[in-house]
This record gives C-alpha cells, sequence and structure tokens, in this order.
C-alpha cells in the first residue's frame, strides 16, 4: 500500500519524533543547537542549579554576536578590556565560563570562525539538510533554506535542548508559497521577502511552516535561500523551509563539519528524498508571479508596511478599519514622513549593510558593486558595512571589497549583528532615518526613537550614495575595468562569482582522517545523560487553575517584543527585575527639564491597572518578533498571569506557558463584543482553565464558553509541571532514538567533536579559548 503523500515539513517532524504524548505534543530529537551571549546565560544557570550537564556537547556550537563591538580588533587581548559596556561584557564572559564549565565548542571573539550564529552554522558545515535547528534566536529559521526545520525558541527551551537534546513540540500547519516565474533584473531575494510579507502580512503565517518553491525560489542561490527562510518569522511563520537540491549540496560539500566519503553518499541519498511529494496536502497554498517583485522597501513600523519603490507614502485617510488606521497613523508620525511623499524623495541619515540577513559574502559583493567608484553623499552622516563572520571578513578583503567601501566613505567593521538590534555600540541617534538590510523595523530597534527601513543590500548602498531612497534599476553603476581603488594583483578578485573559499577554516589533515574520526565513534555514544542532585520531578511553576483579576485594555495589534521589553533591559544573566522595563517606551518619557523618566497614561500606569494580572489586547499578532523570553519574564514580573488576544507570535506563546503565563486566543470580534466593554468598565474578569472559560468578575457570566488550548500545555500550568522533569522521565525513549540515529542518521554523528583549534588564540581572564578543551 502507497504511503501517504507528506510535505517536505512531515518528513523532516517525523523523522525526529522521539515520543508522542497522548495529549498530542510530540518530544522532537534536536540535530543541531546554536549558542549565544543574550539567551543563555540563564539556561546553564538552571542546568547549575538542577546539577545537570550538557547531553550533547558534539551536537552544541556556541558564539557571540548580539552585545559585542565591531570596532577594529588588532589590539583584542581579551574580553574584560576590550567591551567596554559592563552590561554587554558581563554576558560574554558569562558565556565564556559556561562553555568552559560545559565543555561546548566556542568560537570566541579572537576566532576567524566567529561571527553571527545563523551565519556560522552554514558556513561551518553545521547546518544539514534535513536536521532539527534551533537557537535563542527568532531567526532560526534562516537554516531552514537547506530543507532543515530550524526555528527560535526561547531561554526555558534552550535550557530544555541543553538538558535533554530534545524539545516538546506541536505540529504546525503547512503552508507553501510558490512564487512562480523569474525575477526581473536587479530584483533580489529581500525585496521577494518583504514582498511576500506586504501581502500576507506579519501574522499571515501564523501557527504555520511555510515551504518556498517555484521557479524563482529555485533559480536563487544558498545566500538568497538564508535571507528568504531568514524572514519567515516576519511573516509570523514558525519556521521557513526550501527543499533541498543540487545548489545545496554543492554549498555544503567540503565544508569542516559535513559528512565525508561513504558518510557523504549516505547523506546525498537521504537529502535527494527531501522534498514534498505529488498531492502532499497544505493547509494554505499561495501563489506569487515573480514578474510583480520590484525593488522593495519598508515605510512604517512593521515588515509588513512595504512598498514598491516607485510608490509614495499610503495616506491613512484612505484607510476604514480603525485599528489599522490608528496603527498607519502612529507609524508615520514614530517615522516622521507625510502622507503621499514618494518613497524616493525620503533622505536617510545612516546605512546599516549587515545582519543575519543579508551580511553573507554575496551580498557584500552587490554592496561593493553599487559603491564602486562613488562617495557617499554629504547628508549621510554613517555607513556601516558589517560581514556576518570573520571568515566572510577575510574573504572580502582577498577580493578587495573592503577598499571598494572605504574609498566610499563607508566604514569597513568586524563581524557581529551591530546595528540590527543596537544592543552594542552601533546604534542610531534619536529620529536619525537608516536604509538597513536587517529584518526588523520595528519602534526603537535600532536604538532609543530610531527610524529603519528595510531594503536589499544594494539598495541599501545606492541610498548611501545618493543620499535618499533609490530605485537600483535607474542606478548608474560603475562599470569601468579599471578599478576604483587600487587593488594589489593577488587581492584583486573582487565582485567574483567564485564559491565561497574556506581556506581559513581547520579541517581535519585528509578526508580519509576525517572518516577515521566519523568511524571512531563508538556505538555507545559520549553523551552526558542528564545527572541531577535529587530525584527527577517534575514540579517547576506555580499552579494556575481559576484567576479573577483587574484586566487592563490593549486596544493594540502586532505588538512585538522589542515593544514589550526594549533591548536595553536584555542584557541581564538573570529572569527577574524586569517589571520597569515592561513596555518601558510606552509607560514612560522623558522630562525635558530634569532628564528623569515620566509616566504617561499607557494602560498600565491608570488607575487599578497598575495591578493589573491579565492583558486584554484587542488586535492580532501579540508577542510577535524576537524568540527573547524576557518578554513573558518581564509581564510576570510586573503581575500579568495571563494575556487574551485574537492571536499571538508562536515564540512568544510557548514561552508564555513555559513560565506558568497563559496566553489565551480568543476572537476578535468576541473580545471587542463581550470582554472589552467589561475591562473597559474597570471589571474583573475570571478565567478559569481547567474549564477553559471566561466569566464576568462579580456576576460570574459566562462570557466565553470554551477557549482552545492544547491539552498537553493546559496539563502543565494546571499542574505547575516543568518541561524538563518530565522529559526526563522520557529517558529511555530519547536513548533509543539516539540509538537508531547512530546507525540510520550516522552522517550527523561526530559533529562539532570535529572541529580543530586556530592555533594561537589567545586566552580570555577566565582562560578560555576556542575548542581548547
Amino acid at each position: 500500500m502507497a504511503s501517504k503523500p507528506r510535505t517536505l515539513y512531515d518528513k523532516v517532524f517525523d523523522d525526529h519524533i522521539v515520543h508522542k504524548d497522548e495529549s498530542g505534543s510530540y518530544l522532537l530529537f534536536i540535530d543541531r543547537h546554536l549558542v549565544h551571549e543574550v539567551t543563555s546565560p540563564q539556561a546553564f544557570e538552571g542546568l547549575t542549579n538542577a546539577g545537570r550537564t550538557v547531553r550533547r556537547t558534539d551536537c552544541t556550537l556556541a558564539t557571540v554576536d548580539h552585545n559585542i563591538p565591531t570596532t577594529s580588533r588588532e589590539n583584542f587581548t581579551d574580553v574584560s578590556t576590550f567591551i567596554e559596556q559592563d552590561d554587554s561584557r558581563l554576558q560574554v564572559e558569562t558565556l565564556e565560563q559556561n562553555v568552559k564549565k560545559f565543555d561546548v565548542t566556542y568560537f570566541g571573539m579572537d576566532d576567524d570562525r566567529q561571527g553571527i550564529v545563523h551565519i556560522v552554522g552554514p558556513e561551518q558545515g553545521f547546518t544539514l539538510p534535513g536536521t532539527t535547528v534551533v537557537c535563542g534566536d527568532s531567526h532560526t529559521s534562516t537554516h531552514g533554506a537547506f530543507g532543515s526545520l530550524a526555528f527560535g525558541i526561547g531561554t526555558s527551551e534552550v535550557e530544555h535542548v541543553l538538558a535533554t537534546q530534545t524539545i516538546i513540540q506541536a505540529k504546525s500547519k503547512n503552508m507553501r508559497i510558490t512564487v512562480d516565474g523569474d525575477l526581473s533584473e536587479g530584483i533580489t531575494s529581500k525585496d521577494l521577502v518583504l514582498h511576500v510579507i506586504g501581502v500576507i502580512g506579519t501574522a499571515g503565517g501564523t501557527g504555520s511552516v511555510i515551504e518556498f518553491a517555484g521557479k524563482a525560489i529555485e533559480s536563487l542561490s544558498m545566500e538568497a535561500r538564508m535571507s528568504i527562510c531568514n524572514m519567515a518569522i516576519e511573516a509570523g511563520a514558525r519556521a521557513g523551509m526550501i527543499k533541498p537540491d543540487q545548489t545545496t549540496f554543492d554549498y555544503i560539500k567540503g565544508r569542516p563539519l559535513a559528512p565525508k566519503g561513504a558518510e557523504w553518499e549516505k547523506a546525498l541519498s537521504y537529502w535527494k528524498t527531501l522534498h514534498s511529494d505529488e498531492g502532499a496536502h497544505f493547509d494554505y497554498d499561495i501563489k506569487i508571479a515573480a514578474s510583480d517583485i520590484v525593488p522593495t522597501i519598508t515605510w512604517g513600523n512593521s515588515p509588513q508596511d512595504a512598498l514598491p519603490i516607485t510608490a509614495s507614502v499610503p495616506d491613512p485617510a484612505n484607510v476604514s478599519d480603525p485599528i489599522k488606521k490608528a496603527g498607519m497613523e502612529r507609524a508615520l508620525q514614530y517615522q516622521g514622513l507625510t502622507p503621499n511623499t514618494p518613497l524616493k524623495d525620503i533622505k536617510i541619515d545612516k546605512a546599516f549593510i549587515g545582519s543575519c540577513t543579508n551580511a553573507r559574502i554575496e551580498d557584500l559583493r552587490a554592496a561593493a558593486k553599487v559603491a564602486k567608484g562613488h562617495k557617499k553623499a554629504d547628508n549621510v552622516k554613517l555607513v556601516l558595512v558589517v560581514p556576518g563572520s570573520g571568515l566572510i571578513k577575510a574573504q572580502a578583503e582577498k577580493e578587495g571589497l573592503h577598499k571598494i567601501f572605504e574609498a566610499a566613505g563607508f566604514s569597513w567593521r568586524e563581524a557581529g549583528c551591530s546595528m540590527c538590534l543596537g544592543m552594542n555600540p552601533d546604534i542610531l541617534d534619536p529620529e536619525e532615518r537608516c536604509a538597513s538590510t536587517s529584518n526588523r523595523n520595528f519602534e526603537g530597534r535600532q536604538g532609543a526613537k530610531s527610524r529603519t527601513h528595510l531594503m536589499s543590500p544594494a539598495m541599501a548602498a545606492a541610498a548611501a550614495i545618493k543620499g535618499h531612497f533609490t530605485d537600483i534599476r535607474e542606478f548608474d553603476f560603475n562599470t569601468s575595468d579599471e578599478p576604483s581603488v587600487a587593488i594589489e594583483a593577488e587581492e584583486d578578485k573582487a565582485l567574483q562569482d567564485a564559491v565561497y573559499e574556506h581556506e581559513k577554516q581547520p579541517v581535519a589533515d585528509t578526508p580519509g582522517a576525517i572518516d577515521e574520526q566519523i568511524n571512531d565513534i563508538p556505538q555507545e555514544p559520549e553523551t552526558k545523560k542528564a545527572k541531577v542532585s535529587a530525584p527527577a520531578t517534575a514540579a517547576g511553576m506555580d499552579k494556575f487553575t481559576v484567576l479573577t483579576g483587574t484586566t487592563a485594555p490593549l486596544d493594540k495589534a502586532n505588538v512585538d517584543t522589542d515593544a514589550i521589553i526594549p533591548k536595553q533591559f536584555l542584557k541581564t544573566i538573570k529572569r527577574t527585575g524586569l517589571k520597569n522595563g515592561l513596555f518601558y517606551e510606552a509607560r514612560f518619557t522623558k522630562d525635558p527639564a530634569t532628564g528623569k523618566d515620566v509616566e504617561t497614561d499607557f494602560v498600565l500606569n491608570v488607575g487599578q491597572n497598575r495591578e493589573a494580572e491579565i492583558l486584554l489586547v484587542t488586535g492580532d499578532n501579540f508577542g510577535c518578533g524576537s524568540s527573547r523570553e524576557h518578554a513573558p519574564w518581564a509581564l510576570k514580573d510586573f503581575g500579568i498571569k495571563c494575556m487574551i488576544a485574537p492571536s499571538f507570535g508562536d515564540i512568544f506563546y510557548n514561552n508564555s506557558c513555559k513560565n506558568g503565563l497563559l496566553p489565551i486566543r480568543i476572537p476578535q470580534e468576541v473580545i471587542l463584543e463581550k470582554l472589552y466593554p467589561v475591562a473597559q468598565a474597570g471589571i474583573k474578569l475570571t478565567v478559569d482553565l481547567p474549564k477553559q472559560q471566561i466569566r464576568h468578575g462579580e456576576t460570574d457570566e459566562v462570557l466565553v464558553e470554551q477557549f482552545d488550548i492544547e491539552q498537553f500545555r493546559k496539563h502543565c500550568l494546571i499542574n505547575g509541571l516543568d518541561d524538563i522533569g518530565l522529559t526526563l522521565q522520557k529517558e529511555e525513549h530519547i536513548a533509543k532514538y539516539e540509538a537508531e540515529r547512530r546507525i540510520k542518521f550516522s552522517f550527523l554523528e561526530g559533529g562539532s567533536k570535529l572541529v580543530k583549534p586556530i592555533k594561537g588564540t589567545k586566552k580570555s581572564k577566565f582562560g578560555v579559548k576556542a575548542q581548547e578543551w
């Protein structure tokens, strides 16, 4: 009997099921875990407190990227003397201590392999088709370009994966976005994905894994595919995926952590099965014509606020929906834009070329092609060009790209996240406008009151040269055969289309040597089974049963995690003390006379709402954006125990449940008709989780007969059960899966144990250096 047709997502998901719970929840094995300094401190602390170890260090790879400065490291000696910001330095030093203590492979700031996690993973061959990949960062979806199931997780889940090498997941829906035809000249993957998000919206993919398909997608390079999957999260999706093909295989082959010899052939045989079968079911199937896509930029404070460069700033007067109209008016006010202004007339102050979306060698070549023979405009104060890794920086310099940038007046930097999220010294000043190749244009994302416009590397470079947003199709490229800057003959490889060379990457001496290392892995792997200082119990959270609490109404859509807890409050290594940061930009303003914080009339500052335990949100997509678990931590610290909204960001929803908070999805019309008037009147609501009801807090009238919640989550919340404790009770299932994995997926074994150290690395004050142990 023929098997049922399956999607690419179904196949990868099915191949990683360790156990299926009676409630329908799945325990999935995680093949690859990437770790960085911002979302890991509390996870490692949790392991320490519970007496647990990292179960699979061979499946774990750490680096630093978010907090580090991108200025020259020519005089770098150690983190303690190089990073000036106290809180940033503390997070990086804490990671160095933790990777040393827990024996995790680490690429530090003195290692050429250091870089943005989502660039380092593919670059090293750590990311492979058909794998499950997680990281405490929402843009982990990047790795789906390889046909992997990759998604961001919160800090509690980081701890869970470190301890158990598994994660608890519900099955997502399948969405396919097919881009038919060929992209027009000058159109990039960034234009494509911004166009897609503009079509389906930032909540369009909520609850789904998106498979990108069609001729336009298949014609793209791996770098371009990564950019698209990177921004799948901006469409609300759990993950983005693209089927692996010859382009994928050619990219992976020969990389340091890619399979070699017979294992390569075995892997290739499996990877070629990773595609959606004919007749496979998709819950949503969307088709987009490639010919409709033109150079695209954003105008507002959401990636869905995307328009062709030929368009004008939209006019709220033409919008009838009151919530959308109010959001548009707020965005225009924040961005300092006037309706109906041609986008090409808008001047910029700075430009940023970098981030996990667009900091690969292909992106830098595209920007350099624009910059060649030109100078930045006088009104443009700064143009940052930040490579995604030390190896990309080395390659760009080998090709002479840095000289082109410097001749144009651009600033050439070291690898890091840089201005993407403003957690390091690279930030915008208030009301500065930036042409940015990053992935988010939320309020304050690149600095307090910063104004961000998303676009491709070529478009950002063109804006920097012209001083205003520019249609790249109208740009006057310097096509002279003569180089615009002096480039030494041996380095004159600028803008070539050759495959990225990995000359500086340490690889085992010969293919045969690598095969021997793989074959020498013992049948009983060197997995570190979780040890606990006491019998593994499941309890770990306060129980949630029936709550009658003051309900604060929030009349807004697309409330992102940057708005819930701004990035300046993320530089902590603890889970508590975040109350004052909750909705900081909305709750406080600066007194111009004293410079001190003054409360606004934001809902949580008004009357009894200061003691609110329930947050009632009228608009869609609450908690969209980053995977930062700091958002539910801040809500919990304030006293919020339950959030009610039409929909939530998937990662935020999971993070809330893992912290004992109850997120409830209710249709918007029900919220507006039945719940909002009660909250507006200052009357409490009663949330009854066992009955799945919402009632009037005074009359006990049933307002919502039964809300939906996954039964596994309901069980955990009512009983205050801790995920790690529950999972450790399934040790025999995990061990059985690992034994089968060593046979069926032997090409995944060994992992980072094959990484060789770079000679001459310098120790930090903790005595840590890359791959020292």
